[in-house]
């Protein structure tokens, strides 16, 4: 299946085919737009002069590193922070995986076992595995048994809560406009009285 979360063509056909791209843009999904995060693996492998991959990011010089993701336009409005994420979920691959991304879930037992891994991931915490593990599910028929319940509520067919459910243009503006009114709920609920 295409992916379209990043809205760029060129750098959802990255997410599409480079496994350690997707989990990147999914550990750079927070405090920017969803279509920026998932753009960022692009801009990395383009200021890197070629294809991203956890080997290489592992070995960079972290100082350099963060220089090139600060860079203009930079790659996340945290770009210091989210290089040293970046390089060691790129480490943790590399040291647990063999460098190979797609190892996480290739001929992974349950949906059970899945979520563990991810959670495992540094900079994935169990609502970012539930969601990147539904993405798996939805978009790139990654379904071991159980995983609709090991994702949560993002695993729920037919609904619009996360990245998971982005497949074009409508359905990023049904997220946006599920996550507006979720905040809005907690808001109206942390009022006083």
């Amino acid at each position: 299946m295409r992916i379209q979360i990043a809205q760029r063509a060129d750098a959802d056909e990255l997410l599409g085919r480079n496994p350690f791209a997707l989990l990147t843009g999914m550990l750079l999904d927070q405090q920017v737009a969803m279509e920026w995060a998932f753009t960022g693996p692009f801009t990395i492998a383009e200021r890197l002069g070629g294809e991203l991959s956890p080997d290489e990011i592992a070995d960079r010089d972290p100082e350099e590193f963060a220089a090139l993701l600060a860079r203009k336009p930079a790659v996340h409005r945290y770009p210091s922070s989210m290089a040293k994420r970046v390089q060691q979920l790129a480490a943790y691959l590399v040291e647990h995986y063999d460098g190979d991304a797609a190892a996480l879930w290739r001929d992974v037992p349950d949906g059970k076992e899945l979520l563990r891994r991810l959670n495992d991931l540094p900079g994935f915490g169990k609502q970012k595995a539930q969601i990147f593990l539904a993405l798996l599910g939805k978009q790139l028929g990654v379904t071991p048994e159980g995983w609709r319940e090991a994702a949560g509520p993002y695993g729920e067919q037919g609904s619009h809560r996360s990245v998971a459910d982005v497949v074009d243009d409508e359905s990023l503006a049904r997220v946006r406009a599920a996550k507006q009114a979720a905040k809005q709920a907690a808001k109206r609920a942390a009022e006083p009285g």
